[in-house]
């Protein structure tokens, strides 16, 4: 792991000669050590204050570009990662090349080259924040108790460290690891296990391995925020864990604690209205569904490598403007012209309540789900979870279980809201199941589940019958559920900086 931490630095080297930026208020607070921007070890655990700081540095890492160069502009924390796994996926469509960014992750060829940035960029991300995770719970215990106002801090830190722990080896497990077979042992190869800040070499551990410590993470995060209120939404609470909690139990096949958690997790957290889902998907705080996001403030964005600058309509940059991203058209024809969710989709490309400029190319099914703050700033909220999600899983879950009365009333809740004619589901057995498995996919379109949700239901990728450019995916409309590349390559710099490391089929 050696060379990744050296790559990137900010997140990885113990934080000395490192900004730290606190995210419990809307503007720029830079922890004064020595030097003046940069945090030593003993100063990140000198008080309660500055642990919490290492995790608002971790929150605002999740929105930020990895690494300063031109090459990295895609990598722009969670959200970058959000838009690869649903550039694999058949939902999302890049009508044309633009300038290129994303063309290889939708053509499939990052999976199997050692060298991408993109097959490097995630294990990078992920076992960065990993690390910071582990300094702040091995050395938050130390931490000095002045006040019960620092117990109570150093308990959330503590805390979140251990969600940010579980979500990314989460992640991490999915990317780069065999799929989770449910009611099985298990002991295919996952992805080595660090809970130490070292860089000793380590070989992979198995997934059922990593999904145990996922869930003690979760368990222990669970027990350390109960009941506490938290900064803001980019940070982690109850809601959110007990969230984390369902979508893991939902890719283990244990569907009772899903839907538990997943009703749990949306309590407090109503679904949205009409109005404010056709309203850009860029409020965070404002919007009540929403659970766990970031929110890119005007000083802390990066105009060509925000969220927005991708997958926003309104944005005014070459790759807004030649390849605005699209529904899939045969994914837009399964719902009724009532659903509110494909009102945010214009079959015709025109958006003409947007005034789009004529330099802006036209493509028939692109989205405005997401609008930019305006055609010069890219700045999107970027949504990590919401309520609808959790309908959606306890709805999944219970139908799994054979609820399906149950499940029914959950999911003609939410579907009531999206489609106010809806009656109310009609099918069963396998048709209803794939019925919310449908809405789910045009729910979270562009939110970064596609990848991870074929992967987890062990289906295969099918581009055909819609709307992709042959000139885009390179003619690969189709990828079978046993090919190598539902797993992506360990990176180079792993293999070479890590000899226990067994690399996946190449």
């Amino acid at each position: 792991m050696k060379n990744i931490i050296k790559q990137n630095k900010k997140l990885a080297l113990l934080l000395s000669a490192v900004t730290i930026l606190s995210l419990s208020s809307c503007k720029t607070d830079y922890l004064e050590t020595d030097p003046t921007t940069a945090v030593s070890e003993s100063a990140a655990y000198a008080s309660a204050a500055n642990l919490m700081a290492i995790v608002n540095g971790m929150h605002r890492d999740m929105y930020s570009r990895q690494n300063n160069n031109n090459n990295s502009q895609g990598q722009n924390g969670q959200g970058g990662i959000m838009i690869m796994m649903d550039a694999v996926g058949e939902d999302l469509v890049f009508p044309s090349t633009g300038n290129n960014w994303y063309v290889s992750v939708v053509r499939w060829q990052d999976q199997v080259n050692v060298s991408s940035d993109y097959s490097f960029y995630p294990y990078q991300f992920y076992y960065a924040l990993i690390r910071n995770a582990n300094l702040v719970i091995a050395n938050g215990p130390k931490v000095p108790v002045l006040s019960s106002s620092d117990e109570t801090t150093i308990k959330l830190a503590i805390g979140e460290a251990h969600a940010f722990r579980a979500f990314c080896y989460y992640m991490l497990v999915q990317i780069y690891g065999k799929r989770y077979v449910p009611n099985t042992v298990n002991s295919q190869l996952g992805i080595p296990l660090r809970l130490v800040a070292d860089e000793a070499p380590m070989a992979r551990n198995t997934v059922e391995e990593i999904y145990a410590q996922i869930n003690t993470d979760l368990n222990e995060a669970l027990t350390r925020l109960s009941g506490s209120p938290r900064a803001n939404k980019s940070h982690f609470n109850q809601n959110v864990v007990l969230g984390l909690r369902a979508r893991v139990a939902l890719t283990q096949g244990n569907y009772s604690v899903a839907a538990a958690s997943a009703k749990l997790a949306r309590s407090g957290f109503p679904l949205m209205n009409n109005a404010t889902y056709t309203s850009g998907f860029n409020n965070l705080e404002s919007n009540g569904e929403w659970m766990w996001g970031s929110t890119i403030v005007s000083d802390q964005g990066d105009s060509f490598s925000n969220f927005g600058a991708y997958m926003s309509r309104n944005f005014n940059s070459t790759n807004i403007r030649q390849a605005p991203k699209a529904m899939s058209s045969k994914l837009f024809g399964m719902f009724p012209k009532t659903d509110i969710r494909r009102k945010v989709v214009d079959s015709t490309g025109k958006h003409v309540d947007l005034n789009l400029p004529s330099t802006y190319s036209k493509f028939p099914y692109t989205s405005q789900k997401f609008l930019s703050f305006s055609a010069s700033d890219s700045r999107v909220d970027v949504p990590y979870m919401r309520a609808a999600e959790m309908y959606l899983i306890e709805a999944e879950a219970l139908a799994r279980l054979n609820k399906e009365t149950e499940s029914k009333v959950v999911f003609n809740e939410f579907e009531k809201n999206r489609d106010e004619p809806y009656l109310g589901a009609v099918t069963t057995g396998a048709a209803y199941i794939n019925e919310i498995l449908n809405s789910r996919r045009i729910e979270l379109w562009g939110e970064g589940f596609r990848f991870l949700d074929l992967k987890r239901l062990n289906q295969g990728l099918d581009r055909t019958g819609a709307n992709h450019s042959s000139v885009v995916v390179n003619n690969l409309f189709t990828v079978p559920n046993t090919d190598k590349r539902w797993e992506f390559v360990i990176p180079l710099k792993e293999i070479n900086a890590n000899p226990l490391v067994v690399q996946n089929p190449l």
